[in-house]
């Protein structure tokens, strides 16, 4: 508790500088003012470049302010954006008109070249969400305002894969220095960016979509958790969101703060590496399954923001099945352990990436405990989130607990980005599991793909790939003065239609 006070007093020191012209002391624009909202993320973006770092969370909430995507996910519906309308003139082919009339922050008109330059910047860059387009034979400008995409078979997912896709100037996107300060089409601009540090943000008065209420939106990095609420308290910021369980009654008591909770695409896993003994045997990897309480630890951590997982992906995401949770069992969990050849257990690692999710480190040290009691010794390895980026990416764990987001919406998205064998995520490969996946990516028959997730899923489950201890809910907290602020499942806030009114 005093570290927790000492860093928010740090905090507090720290934004002084900001206290004389704080949100809160700002006139309104009923006043004449100008109208300035600062949020405080969980996570700060270490880049703009969506292309490159188009898996990270903290970039897409960042970027969508600034450029915008042909289409968007809003109430579990695809609808449009810089794309208008689109169609299928046949089962490979997808066509798509662009809105006419909209103009890049710089004042660029914006046509389909920039679509397709785009997106083949993003395909070279072979970022993680590349494997998302893998179909995908042309992706051509058939004229200013139209955009054609050619698929060596059916890709019902297309839709929901460009959400994530931004556009950017394609006489511009490809320069050095480009996404330092990035322009797009979206409501806001970049003043000023630097990595792990500050995002300042000012309004596109000739937005297609009619200006932002907002003058000014400025990212703050405040680190610590117990720093960024007492901001909120100060006034210093006006909006967080991914509170941590223990500090919500914090922020739910105090005056003129507004605290809700809302739907999630976020989950919780801790993946194997089935590369490595002993959890390439699948008896291993259930019993460490079976030798965990976690309806008890989703209760005692998190209460009511998570559940106990039914799938390998959070239930909000379109396509997921409702599996059947692993039950408590030690005696099982012992009886696998030992048809295995490891009676009296063994030692192994876990690692996850520091601040990597709401109370993550106690989650860790209640699944560690629980495996001590079935003979399993587990050494915790919390690591710098840049170190375990570097060693999650070269399979260098034995086991790997962090938080996920099915960024488009779709099930897709997770199952078959994730663990196709192609993926070599962690060394998990089923064919069976790659053809229900790619089945259900090529079908546009949206209500049988749920189907073969079901499928999927279960197959996932029964092999245990890995653990899936908790859906998790979104939560936020914002100041009176701010009006219209929502966080949608995606845990990306779009402030667009948001106002601030006096203090």
């Amino acid at each position: 508790m005093l570290r927790k006070r000492i860093v928010a007093a740090v905090a507090v020191a720290a934004l002084a500088a900001l206290s004389a012209c704080s949100p809160a002391s700002e006139p309104s624009a009923d006043g004449g003012g100008e109208q300035i909202l600062r949020y405080a993320p969980a996570m700060f973006p270490v880049s703009l470049d969506t292309h490159k770092f188009a898996g990270e969370e903290a970039v897409q909430t960042a970027i969508q302010q600034i450029m915008e995507p042909l289409v968007r996910v809003e109430d579990g519906k695809i609808v449009p954006v810089l794309a208008t309308s689109w169609q299928n003139p046949d089962p490979d082919t997808w066509v798509f008109k662009l809105r006419s009339g909209v103009k890049f922050s710089d004042g660029t008109p914006f046509t389909a070249k920039d679509v397709v330059a785009s997106y083949e910047r993003h395909k070279k860059l072979d970022g993680p969400l590349v494997p998302l387009y893998a179909t995908v034979t042309s992706f051509a400008a058939t004229d200013d305002q139209t955009v054609t995409v050619k698929t060596s078979k059916p890709l019902g997912t297309l839709l929901s894969s460009l959400t994530l896709l931004f556009i950017g100037p394609a006489d511009k996107i490809n320069t050095d220095g480009f996404f330092n300060k990035p322009i797009g089409t979206g409501p806001f601009s970049v003043t000023a960016f630097q990595p792990d540090e500050k995002l300042e943000l000012a309004a596109n008065p000739t937005y297609w979509d009619g200006a932002p209420k907002l003058n000014k939106l400025e990212f703050v990095n405040i680190p610590e958790v117990a720093g960024r609420i007492t901001a909120l308290e100060n006034g210093e910021v006006d909006v967080l969101t991914q509170i941590p369980p223990d500090q919500v009654g914090e922020v739910k008591g105090s005056s003129g703060i507004s605290y809700e909770t809302t739907p999630s695409w976020t989950y919780y896993f801790d993946w194997f590496n089935s590369n490595r003994k002993p959890f390439n045997d699948k008896r291993v990897r259930q019993a460490m399954w079976y030798g965990l309480n976690l309806e008890g630890t989703v209760k005692d951590l998190f209460g009511d923001l998570a559940s106990v997982a039914q799938a390998p992906l959070a239930q909000g995401v379109i396509g997921a099945p409702k599996l059947a949770p692993y039950k408590y069992d030690p005696a099982k969990a012992k009886q696998l352990l030992t048809e295995a050849g490891y009676p009296n257990g063994f030692s192994t690692s876990m690692q996850w990436p520091l601040e990597g999710g709401p109370n993550i480190r106690a989650l860790a040290q209640a699944m560690i405990s629980d495996w001590a009691k079935i003979g399993v010794t587990v050494k915790p390895l919390e690591k710098e989130r840049a170190q375990w980026l570097e060693d999650f990416g070269k399979l260098n764990w034995d086991m790997n607990l962090q938080t996920n987001v099915t960024g488009t919406g779709d099930a897709d998205y997770t199952l078959a980005r994730l663990y196709v064998c192609s993926a070599k995520r962690n060394g998990y490969c089923n064919p069976a599991v790659d053809k229900l996946l790619l089945d259900a990516r090529s079908s546009v028959d949206q209500a049988q793909r749920p189907k073969l997730y079901e499928q999927a899923g279960q197959m996932l489950w029964t092999d245990a790939v890995g653990i899936f201890p908790a859906d998790l809910a979104s939560n936020s907290a914002h100041r009176s003065r701010v009006q219209n602020f929502v966080m949608p499942p995606s845990g990306r806030p779009l402030f667009t239609k948001v106002s601030v009114s006096g203090s």
